[in-house]
């Protein structure tokens, strides 16, 4: 399934030197205003160890991740939503990513430009936020009339959406994103056709120097609070150090960043982050052609996570033969597994979940 992320925060807070490192690319960094115009992609592997576990004992020919696609965002600015910067074109590159990354500069620098002229994140955060608000807000206002219309025709339906749009407006004007405001009754579907911007989930990012990687600053404490009242975590990253590791062999890595006094690197961090706030769980394919693993939503049911695979397999669902990746780790053979009575069969209701090894079996 397709999953992508949207780096987004102010001009010259380093989105666009995390979003090279994070995917090796090479987007033009510069400090000045909207260096980036058009969004630009990259698509990253998950990590999980799991899959290399699984290459040992199957030796498959190849091995194939997850993948997150981040999408590098124009900087925003205050007004945004009334058409400063690059308005609208910059929160409808917003719209089209199914998860938020604010990126918040943290880092100290006379040579690079803050638009606001000092280096506040938490200040910066609240910016991003308002801006996403007026514009879910404006979104909200200008569609109420075409609403009000469809609701004329009366019934349970439209007397959910009803609730469900009143709700969010009331939350919005209170300075509260959309996501914070459960659902009812009503479902996802309509949610979801509303495409606002405050109710994709988050990740926060910290930008930060060389030296507060270890030690934060009392500007990185202040935004870990802010973050953790959004319900959220903050994730430090030295966008310099992300360059540096990203450019060595990967034989190499695991002695640099011990180095560096760090158990992984932040975009490995960043990328699992990104994976589990969209609620995702993985299930895995073993092998001797290929090793892999295939993201799927929480609570989906076995024959729609075989249609990850192959449409074909879903239409003609026999049974799924399921294995836990913590069996086979252990005994260290499928054999061994299916000697000790650990696989297990299930059918069209099993609800697939992280760390099922699965073989599926179909006739069409």
């Amino acid at each position: 399934m397709g999953l992508s992320c949207g780096i987004v925060g102010l001009p010259n807070v380093g989105k666009s030197t995390l979003f090279n490192a994070l995917t090796a690319a090479t987007v033009p960094v510069a400090n000045y205003p909207f260096c980036t115009i058009d969004p630009h992609s990259g698509i990253v592997p998950v990590p999980d160890k799991r899959l290399d576990r699984l290459a040992e004992l199957y030796r498959p020919k190849k091995v194939t991740p997850a993948t997150v696609e981040f999408v590098d965002i124009a900087g925003l600015v205050k007004g945004a939503s009334q058409g400063e910067g690059l308005g609208n074109q910059f929160l409808g590159h917003i719209r089209s990513v199914d998860l938020i990354v604010h990126v918040l500069r943290g880092f100290q620098d006379g040579e690079i430009t803050h638009v606001h002229g000092e280096v506040n994140p938490v200040s910066d955060l609240e910016v991003i936020e308002t801006e996403l608000l007026l514009a879910d807000l404006g979104s909200l206002t200008t569609r109420l009339p075409k609403f009000e219309k469809q609701w004329k025709t009366g019934g349970k339906e439209a007397e959910a959406q009803k609730s469900l749009i009143a709700l969010i407006l009331q939350g919005l004007e209170s300075g509260r994103p959309a996501r914070e405001i459960s659902p009812d009754s009503l479902g996802d579907s309509f949610r979801r056709s509303l495409g606002l911007l405050t109710d994709k989930p988050a990740l926060y990012v910290a930008n930060v120097s060389e030296s507060e990687m270890h030690a934060p600053s009392p500007r990185i404490e202040s935004l870990e609070r802010a973050v953790a009242e959004r319900g959220g975590a903050l994730i430090p990253i030295c966008a310099k150090w992300e360059a540096e590791i990203a450019e060595l062999p990967a034989s190499e890595r695991a002695v640099f960043l011990k180095e560096l006094g760090l158990e992984r690197s932040g975009l490995d961090r960043l990328a699992f982050e990104g994976y589990r706030s969209l609620g995702l769980v993985t299930f895995l394919t073993a092998g001797e052609m290929e090793v892999r693993a295939w993201p799927v939503l929480k609570g989906t049911p076995a024959p729609r996570a075989a249609s990850e695979i192959h449409s074909d397999i879903e239409r003609g669902f026999i049974r799924a033969e399921v294995m836990r990746y913590e069996d086979l780790d252990r005994l260290g053979s499928e054999k061994l597994v299916k000697e000790k009575g650990l696989l297990r069969l299930e059918g069209k209701e099993y609800v697939i979940q992280d760390g099922d090894v699965v073989y599926f079996r179909f006739h069409v």
